[in-house]
């Protein structure tokens, strides 16, 4: 007799604990994103905004585009290809920004590209992360 006493609190404590798992959740979950993709209007480029930690996570490092002579230089891990056979880098115009700049190159040397064409002297690229800034911005991966 005294065990059936037992059970009955026992047995409703636990059908209150099932019913309240079984409430719908009235709030919002809402996860910071580590990127934000936006499209420049008028082109096939996206604007690529990182939070601190993701690229800190990638291992974003830059470098500045230099001069030398009449030619325009850039580190070659800068460099990247895209499926089409074009070449981009990525610049920072602001910190954790980066939009992919389209160069011509004319040779390389040992760590270093000659560009024929490209952003100007002093742009900040990005020299280390390229890969997985163009699968951030072109989706590649997901």
């Amino acid at each position: 007799m005294r065990q059936r006493r037992f059970l009955i609190p026992l047995a409703s404590l636990v059908a209150l604990l099932l019913l309240s798992a079984c409430r719908e959740v009235s709030e919002e979950h809402v996860i910071d994103e580590p990127s934000k993709v936006e499209p420049i209007e008028g082109t096939d480029i996206a604007r690529v905004t990182l939070t601190e930690p993701a690229a800190a996570r990638l291992g974003i490092e830059t470098a500045q585009v230099e001069r030398e002579g009449e030619q325009i230089v850039v580190p070659s891990a800068a460099v990247m290809v895209d499926p089409g056979g074009v070449f981009w880098v990525y610049t920072n115009p602001e910190p954790l920004v980066f939009v992919r700049h389209e160069i011509s190159i004319d040779h390389e040397i040992g760590d270093w590209a000659y560009l024929t064409g490209g952003p100007p002297v002093g742009t900040d690229i990005v020299t280390v992360g390229v890969p997985e800034l163009y699968g951030t911005e072109t989706g590649i991966g997901k």
